[in-house]
């Protein structure tokens, strides 16, 4: 569960400096368009980054969710 979603957030974040590195390193000597388009790519990628590491799974309880396996109490509610 949080393993995974962990993978996936340095996943994507190390594809995104990847691209930032790259464009500004290298992309730019041939293409510029190319590089700032890099760029825009690189911006999206850190909210989808965040949004993927906080996505709950479908195992994962759920703070509302009374959870009687590990001896959770009575709702008050």
């Amino acid at each position: 569960m949080y393993a995974r979603r962990r993978r996936r957030y340095f996943a994507l974040m190390t594809v995104c400096l990847l691209l930032f590195v790259g464009a500004g390193a290298l992309v730019r000597l041939w293409s510029v368009p190319l590089a700032i388009g890099m760029c825009v790519v690189a911006a999206a990628i850190p909210p989808l980054a965040a949004i993927t590491a906080n996505r709950r799974g479908p195992d994962d309880p759920w703070w509302d969710e009374r959870d009687d396996r590990r001896g959770g109490g009575r709702d008050r509610w």
